[in-house]
């Protein structure tokens, strides 16, 4: 993978503080990181965010997410009745949790939670907004 998101939550359960890092590769490898608080996330993406946060709190209270990598793949939307598969865009999430009574963590991953894959398309237009190298609105 080229591109991913890392969101940061520093306080477990409280959603609204997050650090997101947006890592790609522009044509010289690379590039530093660049790092979003609430307060960057344009309006028109808030949805987006929402979506992850949502998925998130599928976890129960028991476990709460302290990091979320998001990567873009494909899933599988239909089969059609001739056999055939469509495939879209889908942002996949895997989080690392700290559980509220013995502070253990653990990693979840789609397989655990299917509601970490996000198909929505202002989902994947999120994803893409932060990892592409052409914007010029970079902090």
């Amino acid at each position: 993978m080229n591109e991913e998101i890392q969101i940061q939550f520093p306080q477990p359960g409280n959603w609204q503080e997050f650090t997101l890092t947006a890592i790609y590769q522009d044509k010289g490898g690379y590039r530093p990181p660049a790092r979003y608080t609430p307060a960057d996330i344009p309006a028109d993406h808030a949805p987006a965010m929402q979506a992850v946060v949502a998925a998130l709190v599928g976890l129960g209270e028991d476990w709460q997410a302290v990091q979320v990598w998001a990567r873009l793949g494909k899933d599988v939307l239909t089969l059609a009745e001739d056999g055939a598969y469509t495939m879209i865009d889908a942002v996949s999430l895997t989080v690392e949790a700290v559980h509220a009574e013995t502070k253990g963590r653990r990693i979840f991953t789609v397989y655990d939670y299917p509601a970490f894959i996000l198909t929505d398309p202002a989902d994947v237009e999120f994803f893409k907004f932060f990892t592409t190298n052409n914007k010029d609105n970079d902090y």
